[in-house]
């Protein structure tokens, strides 16, 4: 079974739930290391992005991807809008015309929104970012993908947690929470757990198929 662009946006509304679910400790990891306000500026730019999508159907997922890029972009303040704003453009571009996607279409979507975040944040795996969660998301969905989008995914998601706890004892050296030097260690970058929550919210959307 393929993933369907119905899937990709009942993936997103969970992703919405997810965030406001977790907006306080999304704001609680932020206070630590960053602005404190990761949890907020995630909130209002996911729940514009379902309202905006929720409004209008989509034959492809080229549509629905740019659509949740430019809202984010406009939405979420700090360095998450243009980041989480260019991993999705990226992903439309890549699936630009397909209504379904095999988990290497999605494979190659989801790495070219990490190159892109990659490029525009300066940052490479190691570096406690978003990028920790993710680089191992994206391999274990590649790896898997002959397994089937359930098992690849449930796959991926577990890599994106042990990404996200992985970031706890690294030394920051991207973001805001780099001018901390030594103090960044200890904490959880925030950026690595919102992104854990939305491949784990791809992952609950592809269980089945």
């Amino acid at each position: 079974m393929s993933f369907t662009v119905e899937m990709a946006r009942d993936a997103l509304r969970k992703m919405n739930a997810a965030v406001e679910s977790k907006k306080e400790y999304l704001t609680e990891l932020d206070s630590a290391i960053g602005d404190a306000d990761h949890g907020t500026n995630m909130s209002r730019g996911m729940n514009r992005s379902i309202e905006k999508i929720d409004s209008k159907t989509y034959e492809d997922f080229g549509g629905l991807f740019r659509d949740v890029a430019m809202t984010i972009m406009s939405a979420v303040g700090g360095s998450a809008g243009p980041l989480y704003g260019t991993f999705f453009m990226k992903m439309g571009q890549k699936l630009s015309g397909k209504k379904e996607a095999s988990v290497s279409d999605m494979a190659d979507a989801m790495n070219e929104g990490l190159v892109g975040i990659m490029t525009l944040g300066k940052s490479q795996p190691g570096d406690k970012t978003m990028v920790d969660a993710l680089s191992p998301a994206v391999a274990a969905l590649r790896e898997n993908a002959a397994g089937g989008h359930s098992a690849a995914w449930a796959k991926a998601a577990r890599a994106a947690e042990a990404g996200m706890k992985n970031t706890i004892p690294m030394l920051a050296k991207r973001g805001r929470s780099s001018y901390l030097g030594e103090r960044s260690i200890g904490h959880q970058d925030p950026g690595a757990t919102s992104s854990y929550y939305m491949i784990n919210c791809f992952k609950d959307a592809a269980k089945g198929a």
